[in-house]
């Protein structure tokens, strides 16, 4: 019967933490599990004894996931090997990755290489699904392609999230919190019977915090001094519908509203464009000897807001039909999601007033997705088969802006002007007044020459400089519009060939069809500081001839300056450019398992999956040289970049041992992805590159231990990856002019891709007499060293570290209050969570190859670099109580 049923699925998932990573909660604390049975999975769409289901799956309850202080994505890391979750300039640029691959970057046309769903609904993007997730009955991640049960998109794995469903047992719950940073939240819920049919469940939480930055402001007018602070509220209401023993429904609508300020970063390391930084009125991290790194800061430094406002809402309708002549069930899941966000920025991350994003709604994106699943599965003595179909509908809205600051034109002509310095000489000075040179219409190479020679600061004349800088205020407004279409039909068989060997067979084919259209715009005047550098390429080579520089050299230098002056922001070829594209694809993706249950402890497995990720549309500037013009200013023809496809091999063993009380997991997985979406930024726009190859070789391997003490459990996990680049040159590339800046990937460990990474946990629940109980919870990651720039910058690499997260909590044995004593990060490690080049602040790759045959010279490296930190250490108590 179906109230049965959801009554059993119920407390099955109660117990799912406890015995996956010995974390002792409330619900659990009463009935406790004694064996590694009570571990159900549903990672296959139906509920399976974890140690029955041939995949890598680590299993996480709501005591689990409350033990460790987990709220949101990036918080789940703490507790899953080979598991890394960073943002960067907005939490909506929150990406996952599961054994060194993920996606890279913060431009909405890229999907996500590890899938997260949320109660069977699938979001799109990582940064989508980021947020409070309110009551969670268990998280499973799934590690390798998913691609055959969860979806095109989920070639590096998934997130499955499963909140808790309404009860038809009356319960109250609430807490408050109050923690440092000024943290404080207030969090409740409420379910029980409507009616003999109908059960609801309503749950709301308001949440506050500082900023983990300081912040100096400069002459602003930026006027917060902190910065990643938090605001939002959550609310999430379901029904479950019991129409018959046969039938049940469960609706969920949910809305959460952000207002907070996100994410200024910090210099690791400043190096000699500071000097002109300070020239026009602004300040960043002073330099260290020799511009060497920096000391570990949380002190930032913008003179720009970095306003960020959020909204998320939708609405989900599954529905669950048994037929018993069948033995089956059919299942519908339809969904309705809209996410938007708009934030500022200062993009030059000092007080310099130079580059940014206005907080007006000018920057961000909206994504609306219909989706409709349809399921039946059943099963037999001899096969447990599922067939299904899955459909969306998503669009997407992407504004772009920039604005230029006060300072931008004489910072960029003192850039300038230091590069003409050092060819010539020293004979041209160092000026905040060569753009106008460059840039005045009409000019020969005599008049530069002269105009050059005296920094630009003659008054009036033919040498003065009166060419067009840059204007102040907004000069970008781009808009893009994605449409996809995505259809697939799949199937997902396990045939039981003997008591003992099982073989698991699913296809999945997708069909996807994607439009971009789009208008890049310059406004005002924007551009004709471009416009004029590049009429003037002629002059400024004889003039550069005429202090001295060979004809060649000569002619590169002045083929540089006017890059410089149009870049993708400042170029004319791109005001009221239209973009109209579409491409339509079909893939087939699929696995194969085998698995052979030696007795009822050990079961061994076998697995080939092949995974696919969509192609899709670039929505930035991008551009680069051509045929005709070997400067790197023309607009890209196509933002079209290809799928990408993952083989992969999993050979594993599954172990149950001494009476059912320890479980050890062992996994040797082996991935190659084909045209692997990289999305790097190259100081001055995000470029999407397909990287021909990339390999992820390594071992997993879990560990639960149920003790004989009383109350005390024990678990941990370990990953060893070798996550690595193919060899591959320019010619590979859509576009060989990025090789220079790509060129320390071929053959080298991928970003984010620790060699080892490894969790452990204890749990401690025991009563104290009068009533009382008392509860100690403790969890670690350790992460060998790994970088943090999808270029490998070895700036950018991040030390070993080991991350702590503690509890103490003192109760009721009736679990009806609780009083929690926690710390996030007990140790306070320092660590950064992604580094990049510091826009227009240097450069690290030079023009041509380098003795250690890459395009890098550390030597020659004058690139300024920032970070965007981890979390300090954050500590507080929470009281709840329930009834």
């Amino acid at each position: 019967m179906r109230l049965n049923h959801i009554l059993r699925c119920t407390a099955s998932v109660a117990v799912v933490g406890v015995a996956a990573f010995g974390f002792a909660g409330a619900a659990a604390a009463q009935t406790g599990p004694t064996t590694v049975d009570d571990i159900i999975v549903t990672a296959q769409k139906r509920e399976q004894s974890l140690q029955d289901v041939p995949i890598v799956v680590t299993t996480l309850s709501q005591a689990a996931l409350e033990g460790a202080g987990v709220r949101d994505i990036k918080d789940l890391q703490i507790l899953t090997p080979g598991m890394t979750v960073t943002s960067t300039q907005s939490e909506t640029a929150t990406t996952a990755r599961i054994r060194g691959v993920g996606t890279v970057g913060d431009n909405p046309g890229l999907e996500s290489s590890v899938g997260v769903v949320i109660d069977g609904v699938y979001r799109s993007r990582n940064g989508v699904g980021f947020g409070d997730l309110g009551e969670l009955a268990r998280i499973e991640v799934l590690k390798g392609p998913q691609g055959t049960l969860f979806g095109k998109n989920t070639s590096a794995g998934v997130i499955n999230i499963i909140s808790e469903a309404p009860s038809f047992t009356p319960g109250f719950e609430a807490e408050a919190t109050y923690g440092n940073f000024g943290a404080w939240g207030l969090a409740g819920s409420v379910t029980g019977p409507l009616s003999d049919k109908v059960a609801g469940r309503l749950y709301m939480a308001k949440r506050e915090r500082d900023g983990f930055y300081d912040v100096v402001t400069g002459a602003g007018p930026r006027q917060e001094t902190d910065d990643q602070n938090q605001n939002f509220w959550t609310a999430r209401g379901q029904l479950l519908i019991l129409p018959s023993d046969d039938i049940s429904i469960r609706l969920i609508a949910d809305y959460s509203k952000r207002d907070e300020y996100c994410c200024v970063s910090t210099q690791i390391r400043t190096g000699p464009t500071v000097a002109f930084i300070n020239a026009v009125g602004g300040q960043q991290a002073a330099p260290a000897p020799g511009f060497g790194e920096l000391p570990f800061s949380r002190t930032a430094y913008a003179n720009r807001g970095t306003g960020q406002t959020m909204e998320d809402m939708g609405f989900s309708a599954e529905a669950n039909i048994d037929i018993p002549a069948w033995n089956a069930t059919f299942t519908s899941l339809s969904s309705w999601r809209n996410w938007s966000g708009v934030n500022g920025m200062d993009l030059d991350y000092t007080t310099a007033d130079l580059l940014y994003r206005q907080d007006d709604g000018g920057y961000g994106f909206e994504l609306e997705n219909l989706t409709q699943e349809f399921r039946l599965a059943g099963a037999t003595d001899r096969i447990d088969w599922l067939v299904g179909a899955f459909m969306t509908r998503e669009t997407i809205n992407r504004d772009d802006s920039y604005w230029y600051g006060a300072a931008y034109t004489p910072f960029m002509s003192l850039l300038i002007s230091s590069q003409l310095n050092a060819g010539a000489g020293g004979a041209i000075p160092i000026s905040p007044n060569i753009v106008g040179c460059l840039t005045r219409p009409g000019t020969t190479a005599q008049f530069l020459a002269g105009c050059l020679v005296t920094g630009g600061m003659a008054p009036a004349g033919p040498t003065a400089a009166t060419g067009p800088g840059f204007g102040v205020g907004h000069g970008v407004q781009d808009h893009y519009r994605q449409t996809t279409e995505s259809f697939a039909v799949f199937t997902n068989n396990t045939l039981h060939l003997t008591d003992k060997f099982d073989v698991t067979l699913g296809l999945r084919y997708t069909l996807d069809d994607k439009s971009l259209t789009g208008l890049q715009d310059n406004l005002g005047t924007n551009g004709a500081a471009c416009g004029g550098a590049l009429g003037n390429v002629a002059a400024m080579t004889g003039a550069l001839m005429g202090a001295g520089l060979p004809q060649a050299a000569a002619q590169a230098t002045a083929g540089r300056l006017a890059a410089n002056l149009c870049l993708p922001w400042a170029n004319p070829l791109f005001d009221n450019r239209r973009i109209g594209e579409g491409h339509s694809d079909g893939e087939l993706s699929g696995t194969v398992k085998g698995s052979y249950r030696f007795n009822d402890s050990v079961m061994a497995y076998a697995s080939y999956a092949r995974g696919y990720k969509s192609f899709g549309y670039n929505m930035d500037r991008v551009q680069g040289p051509t045929a005709t013009n070997p400067l790197p200013i023309n607009p890209s023809s196509s933002l079209l970049f290809p799928s990408e496809m993952v083989d992969s091999y999993e050979i594993g063993l599954k172990n149950t041992l001494f009476n059912r009380s320890v479980l050890f997991n062992i996994t040797y997985f082996n991935q190659k992805f084909e045209d692997f979406q990289l999305n790097t930024f190259l100081g001055t726009a995000f470029v999407v590159e397909s990287i021909p190859e990339l390999t992820s070789e390594g071992v997993d391997a879990d560990f639960v231990w149920f003790t004989p003490v009383e109350g005390l459990s024990l678990s941990g996990g370990v990953t060893y990856t070798d996550t690595k680049y193919g060899d591959f040159t320019a010619a590979d590339l859509a576009n060989p002019g990025n090789f220079g800046q790509l060129s320390l990937l071929p053959g080298a460990r991928a970003s984010f891709a620790p060699e080892w990474s490894a969790t452990a946990a204890v749990a401690f629940d025991r009563s104290i007499g009068s009533g009382m109980k008392v509860g100690l919870n403790l969890s670690a990651k350790y992460s060998t060293e790994f970088n943090t720039g999808s270029d490998l910058l070895p700036y950018k690499m991040q030390d070993a570290m080991t991350l702590l997260n503690g509890r103490i909590t003192l109760g009721s044995e009736d679990e009806r209050w609780a009083l929690d004593l926690w710390a996030q990060n007990l140790t306070d490690e320092e660590y950064k969570q992604v580094a990049i080049n510091a826009p227009l602040q240097g450069s690290a790759f030079q023009t041509t190859v380098q003795p250690n045959g890459t395009y890098y010279n550390p030597a020659l490296d004058t690139q300024t670099y920032n970070a965007f930190m981890g979390q300090p250490r954050t500590y507080g108590v929470t009281l709840r109580v329930r009834y």
